[in-house]
């Protein structure tokens, strides 16, 4: 039996400018492959907040969020997530109180700490704000009480928002928000797709901790995955030199859109900034099917996800179709 038949797909869009491409190209690549994985049979798609970096288009991820439910009919439409330090807890929950009224049972509400953008840009999103480490854990409880039922009495009510009870999953590539979710009974979402340093200890705390919930009775975990496949090894090796590129770029602080692949691209660099791009890019799966197959079966067995969520950014959008079909077809064939 194939260890990954029972395995969950999602994908997490980061709705990626091309180079020499527009953020209305952008945002129908985007409208495609949502409505593209929902025929695959995946469970959800996300949309990350960032801001201020010129490869990509969700900065305005409720937006975004009603856009692509809109434009499909079952799959799950959330962020992945909404950074919660930029925003009252208040707005957050008429947002997405209104997407939940609209879209009924297909929204959902991750939520991350960090900024997801340089201090400028978070001085410029809330000017007067000045992140504690409490302000998180005391934000989420209150989206979690804007988002249920109102109370007799209740002063503040989210109109909408008010007992949608939309799902709120914690986000994180360290240790605070594992233990946060475990702590309030929460599903866990770990940032392995960019930061997977600690996700074997992040996943063990999690679980570890975990206290059941009325939402939910066991832990839930999803993964981030990197994926590059491609019909042979070489071809996916090739193509996955725009994410290298695009890996490089962060670390030395130069964002740029998404660039096309490059040949020799990894031959032209220096032991430590091949080093630098293994680290960020450590749970990537890239390959052809077999080697896409053997690489998310390992990452299952250790991990125990029940669920990944998959970040698929090859230049060509075609070939990012081609190779959501064959990380699927490795989940699904015998």
């Amino acid at each position: 039996m194939n260890p990954l038949a029972d395995l969950k797909l999602s994908l997490l869009d980061l709705v990626a400018v091309r180079e020499g491409g527009s953020v209305g190209e952008a945002l129908k690549i985007a409208v495609d492959a949502a409505r593209h994985v929902e025929t695959l049979g995946f469970v959800r798609y996300w949309l990350a907040e960032h801001h201020n970096m010129p490869g990509i288009a969700s900065s305005a991820t409720a937006v975004l969020v009603g856009h692509i439910a809109g434009a499909t009919e079952r799959i799950r439409v959330g962020s992945g997530g909404i950074m919660l330090p930029n925003h009252a807890p208040l707005v957050v929950a008429e947002a997405f109180g209104t997407l939940a009224e609209l879209y009924p049972g297909r929204i959902d509400l991750g939520l991350g700490r960090a900024p997801g953008t340089d201090r400028m840009t978070m001085q410029a999103l809330r000017r007067d704000r000045i992140e504690r480490e409490d302000d998180f854990p005391r934000d989420v409880a209150e989206l979690q009480r804007l988002l249920a039922p109102a109370q007799p009495n209740q002063a503040l009510v989210a109109v909408p928002g008010a007992g949608t009870e939309v799902p709120i999953w914690l986000l994180g590539s360290s240790l605070f928000s594992a233990r946060l979710a475990a702590e309030r009974g929460l599903p866990y979402a770990f940032a392995s797709h960019f930061a997977p340093a600690q996700l074997h200890h992040a996943l063990a705390v999690y679980r570890g901790n975990f206290r059941p919930s009325a939402t939910l009775a066991k832990p839930y975990v999803i993964v981030g995955v990197p994926l590059v496949a491609a019909a042979t090894d070489d071809e996916a090796d090739f193509l996955a030199t725009s994410i290298f590129q695009r890996a490089l770029g962060i670390l030395r602080g130069d964002r740029r859109p998404l660039p096309p692949p490059r040949e020799g691209f990894l031959a032209s660099l220096s032991p430590q900034e091949k080093a630098g791009i293994a680290d960020f890019l450590g749970a990537a799966v890239i390959g052809g099917p077999q080697r896409v197959r053997a690489d998310l079966t390992a990452l299952r067995a250790a991990t125990q996800a029940d669920e990944m969520m998959l970040v698929c950014d090859i230049f060509d959008p075609a070939l990012r179709l081609r190779a959501l079909d064959i990380a699927t077809a490795a989940c699904r064939d015998d």
